[in-house]
């Protein structure tokens, strides 16, 4: 799908604020409301935007702990990936999996209420025996960048366009 650049900063935009007005959408991106709007449907419609999230800051509603997981499956069969990342889809405390290349066959990333927590979820992965072989557990001890945001310009190849800055 080919992007131009005023495709491209409104999906910018509507990452940085995903309740943006359709009026102040069209400003920044320098169009006016319509075609604008028929621009963002199009995107929509083509699933380019996937959906509107709100964020959440945990931290004001309750404690809780961040960890990253390697894991190392014991056999590596098509039906014991499957078997794992059907487990993973369902664990509501593994909120990423990433199946990676390399020395670990999977990286999540877990949230817990406390470190008590995250033991007994990996006690219990282990006793349903989804084929883990070796788990190694990080707690995150402070996020130093968190981000949602894909940086478009950069991954199309658009450097030259204006910095985000210049669009608010």
């Amino acid at each position: 799908m080919k992007l131009d650049e005023i495709d491209i900063r409104i999906l910018s935009a509507l990452q940085r604020e995903g309740r943006i007005t359709k009026l102040k959408l069209a400003e920044k991106v320098n169009l006016s409301a319509t075609p604008c709007w028929e621009r963002l449907r199009r995107l929509e419609k083509q699933g380019v935007i996937a959906g509107y999230h709100a964020t959440l800051d945990l931290s004001q509603l309750a404690r809780f702990t961040l960890v990253l997981t390697e894991i190392s499956l014991h056999r590596h069969q098509q039906a014991d990936f499957k078997r794992f990342e059907q487990t993973m889809q369902e664990t509501d405390e593994v909120l990423e999996c990433y199946a990676t290349g390399g020395g670990i066959d999977y990286l999540l990333k877990v949230i817990a209420r406390d470190v008590d927590h995250y033991q007994r979820l990996i006690d219990r992965l282990l006793t349903l025996d989804v084929g883990i072989d070796r788990y190694f557990t990080y707690i995150v001890t402070k996020p130093i960048k968190e981000s949602r945001e894909v940086p478009l310009t950069a991954l199309m190849g658009k450097e030259h366009l204006p910095s985000e800055e210049k669009l608010s």
